[in-house]
């Protein structure tokens, strides 16, 4: 019997397919790196299983620990309210602890290098490329304040310049959309603009950046099964299993 408390991958879910097929690409990486990790899959929306139909079926199996991991780049309303809204109807002879979300970490800004890098530019590129840090966007002013450190950090590592991007309409007024940090970074001089989209699966959003990105030279993919992306789930659940409490916390 393993008596490693199961791993659950919380997930938003997307009409678009392409969501969920990322989402179980990244979850068959974290398997392959920990095989003596259970590692299970559920969605909020959309998509199935559902996160409270996972959670039933390992209370039927005679699961009684479990990390569940928000696939989430930063702390906003899913983190928030969501999830925890859906681990508190849990089967209550689960104990259940809400990992961190992913971000930020320095795993997932040399992710974000990595894309770029496989979208064509090199190393040597970095001192004359300034890039657009394109993110799904949100209302919530912690989450906002995690995108705009990150872009001032990843400045420091040799970069041009780099600019936070919003793809949300529902994202504060004022914030710049793709397109405009393009523009931006045009006009400051860089020799080329790129787009890094701090997103981990495609669907509507990273399309609306995408497009936004059509004046940019280089557009890199999502963060998708990235091997550090992996990397981050499995740091964030060594750290909520040791030790795992005895009910729902945050």
């Amino acid at each position: 019997m393993n008596s490693k408390p199961v791993l659950l991958v919380i997930a938003h879910g997307s009409r678009d397919p392409r969501h969920a097929a990322t989402v179980h690409a990244l979850v068959r990486r974290v398997r392959a790196t920990r095989p003596d990790v259970r590692v299970e899959t559920g969605f909020l929306d959309f998509n199935v299983p559902s996160v409270q139909g996972v959670l039933e079926s390992l209370a039927v199996q005679g699961v009684r620990d479990v990390v569940a991991l928000p696939l989430l780049l930063t702390r906003a309303f899913h983190a928030k309210a969501d999830i925890p809204a859906v681990l508190a109807d849990a089967p209550p002879q689960l104990r259940i602890h809400q990992a961190d979300v992913l971000g930020p970490s320095p795993l997932l800004m040399a992710a974000l290098e990595r894309r770029l890098y496989e979208a064509g530019l090199t190393p040597a590129d970095k001192s004359s490329t300034g890039v657009v840090l394109a993110s799904a966007g949100s209302t919530d002013p912690e989450a906002i304040a995690v995108i705009a450190d990150i872009a001032r950090e990843w400045r420091h590592t040799g970069w041009c310049a780099v600019r936070p991007a919003f793809a949300s309409a529902g994202s504060p007024a004022g914030f710049p959309r793709t397109e405009d940090a393009v523009r931006e970074l045009r006009a400051l001089g860089c020799s080329r603009v790129a787009v890094a989209p701090y997103v981990l699966a495609p669907g509507f959003l990273p399309d609306r950046i995408a497009r936004g990105a059509a004046q940019a030279d280089v557009l890199a993919d999502v963060l998708g099964p990235a091997p550090e992306v992996a990397r981050v789930l499995l740091e964030r659940y060594e750290a909520a299993r040791m030790p795992l409490p005895s009910a729902v916390s945050a």
